[in-house]
């Protein structure tokens, strides 16, 4: 999500606030959220899956080939 739909979120936010939201813009609100926690786990995601573990017996366990998928898998 870029800088104007965060800026939008927290317009809406303190918005909602003061004088309250139309129900347009509480389904704009909530899209804008929804947006930006997907956005938030699928950097999330990308950041997980380049991690690498060395085990306590010297071998690298990269996890982002042991369990990258896990999104996939989810949905």
């Amino acid at each position: 999500m870029n800088q104007e739909g965060i800026d939008r979120i927290n317009t809406l936010y303190h918005k909602s606030q003061s004088v309250g939201l139309t129900d347009e813009e509480k389904a704009e609100q909530d899209r804008l959220r929804k947006q930006y926690i997907a956005d938030i786990r699928r950097n999330m995601r990308g950041t997980l899956n380049t991690i690498s573990i060395q085990e306590s017996d010297g071998t690298i366990t990269d996890l982002g080939k042991k369990h990258g998928n896990a999104e996939n898998e989810k949905g």
